[in-house]
């Protein structure tokens, strides 16, 4: 599923086996952020940018 944010375009993932949520930009597939939310992962993921 794609979700839109005012900074940038994510793809959410859980990987259920680790009950963690990977998060992918849409624009680019190799950078992506992990966390125990959505959110958390969000904010990790722009902190790469």
């Amino acid at each position: 599923m794609t979700f839109y944010n005012h900074e940038l375009e994510y793809r959410v993932t859980l990987n259920t086996d680790l009950n963690v949520f990977f998060v992918y930009d849409k624009k680019n597939e190799n950078r992506y952020a992990t966390g125990d939310t959505i959110e958390q992962a969000v904010s990790e993921l722009k902190k790469t940018a």
